[in-house]
């Protein structure tokens, strides 16, 4: 799903998991992207291509998939600002689809930070076409999360990397 053609040497890979339907590496059902830090835009950067088996309706992005991606990209956009554990959740997320993302064709979607705060942070995202025409974005708040929500974590984290 990643153009690497559209990937630029300043940007710094962000590490994945094997199993997250965003971006894990072993999902056979997954989407496999690969997000990008761009240190200058303060910014999580993901080109991508999103194939024909992941529509709503034909030639057209599912909805639920756009609001996955735009979670997950907004979500690590807190792995550029904060030290220590980088796993927050998210509490609220409002998507506004602009127009239909097309399948198939390249996008780009971008998550940044909005506001932090000392368990919270507003983020938000988009999700555009190679000109820049905006299809969906959203505005989220995520949470530092309850101790025991990823108590299955220190066992995955050995699968957590930065892929080659």
């Amino acid at each position: 799903m990643v153009e690497k053609r559209d990937v630029s040497p300043n940007w710094r890979p962000q590490p994945t998991s094997r199993m997250c339907f965003v971006c894990g590496r072993e999902n056979p059902v997954g989407l496999h992207v690969h997000f990008y830090e761009d240190p200058e835009a303060q910014q999580v950067v993901v080109p991508l291509v999103i194939p024909e088996v992941y529509q709503g309706y034909p030639g057209i992005v599912h909805g639920g998939v756009l609001a996955s991606i735009l979670d997950e990209v907004t979500g690590r956009a807190l792995m550029m600002v904060t030290d220590g554990d980088p796993f927050w959740v998210t509490a609220k997320l409002e998507v506004r689809y602009r127009r239909p993302t097309p399948t198939e064709t390249p996008l780009r979607a971008l998550g940044w930070v909005v506001r932090r705060r000392r368990r919270s942070a507003e983020v938000a995202g988009r999700i555009e076409l190679e000109d820049g025409t905006v299809t969906a974005e959203c505005q989220a708040i995520v949470v530092q999360p309850p101790s025991g929500t990823l108590k299955g974590w220190e066992e995955e984290r050995q699968f957590w990397r930065v892929e080659e």
